[in-house]
């Protein structure tokens, strides 16, 4: 007889844009005119409250069928400030999860940032920083992109390091902006050196306590099979396991009807692991339920966004999660 997914020690770690979650009121340091009640989007306490209520039913449902339980760890992209996040963990279907945040304020003009969402029960925080991103544009002039978040801590009494980004766009074409998500990703490389200069992360057999187990997640505005990832992470000693999934017909955001996997999940070696008592990966998936789709229309199957240009939709995000199933040996 089968076992039951639930019979084993699990957790879900997943990633998620959530297009755009501005709060209504007006801040003068940032870019944001368009995401108040006035502004181009009208966005109004109505709409960023159904927008909560939204994103809260989808996170509750990412891993659930695999685990049991809501997510213990969830980073994510596009979000204005720390009151977003706030007011996101407050929504009833999150509440019972007892989130914690960890937010910086980024330098990025539209003011949108990455942050992290840990389970206080299950993640043990030990340290957290930002990490600024050197990038120019063009004209030698600084991009003023996301910040990387830095996680160290425990997750249910293993050690582990977390990074979550939100790479430069392609606004201005995928090979101009380019060097930019390379720049980045040696950037990450380098930090990620010097918390770990000895590779252990490469190492699957150390204790539980001894080993360094990484995990990068984040939107990085390329491909698996770009520069960035393929060449400039997966060689020192991670594995991206969120790559099988990008199909012709599958993906986590699609653009111009074509489907891409900017959302990924990557982990070091040391997750690919027989070590009793230790974590290691067990699956990944996209989260693309029916419930986040457009169901009709010529863009039916996609993700059911809150805005296509300033038109208001209602909907999710624009992106879909992806997540990946932590299991006890």
């Amino acid at each position: 007889m089968a076992i039951s997914q639930q019979a084993f020690e699990q957790y879900t770690v997943a990633f998620y844009n959530l297009e755009n979650l501005f709060d209504v009121h007006n801040d003068k340091h940032i870019l944001d005119e368009d995401f108040t009640a006035q502004g181009r989007k009208q966005w109004t306490p109505q709409r960023y409250q159904k927008k909560l209520q939204k994103l809260s039913d989808a996170i509750s449902k990412v891993g659930v069928l695999q685990t049991g339980k809501l997510p213990a760890i969830i980073g994510v992209a596009e979000v204005e400030n720390k009151k977003v996040l706030e007011d996101l963990i407050q929504q009833p279907k999150l509440v019972k999860g007892d989130y914690g945040i960890i937010h910086y304020d980024s330098p990025d003009e539209r003011g949108i940032d990455v942050a992290l969402l840990y389970s206080k029960k299950i993640f043990t925080v030990q340290s957290s920083n930002p990490i600024a991103v050197d990038v120019t544009m063009p004209n030698d002039e600084p991009d003023r992109t996301r910040d990387i978040l830095y996680v160290k801590g425990f997750l249910s009494g293993m050690p582990v390091h977390l990074y979550v980004n939100h790479w430069p766009s392609r606004r201005d074409g995928a090979e101009s902006t380019n060097e930019k998500r390379v720049t980045v990703a040696k950037q990450l490389m380098h930090h990620i050196n010097s918390v770990d200069p000895q590779k252990d992360r490469t190492n699957q057999e150390k204790h539980l306590l001894e080993s360094t187990n990484i995990i990068i997640m984040g939107d990085f505005n390329d491909d698996p099979e770009n520069d960035s990832i393929r060449n400039e992470i997966l060689p020192h000693g991670f594995q991206n396991v969120t790559a099988p999934l990008k199909k012709f017909h599958r993906g986590s955001l699609n653009h111009n009807f074509k489907w891409n996997l900017f959302d990924q999940i990557m982990v070091s070696d040391s997750l690919i692991n027989d070590v009793p008592d230790a974590l290691y990966f067990h699956q990944a998936d996209i989260f693309d339920d029916i419930m986040l789709r457009q169901w009709k229309g010529k863009y039916r199957g996609q993700p059911a966004r809150t805005f296509v240009g300033k038109t208001y939709k209602g909907g999710y995000s624009d992106h879909f999660p992806v997540y990946m199933i932590l299991r006890r040996n």
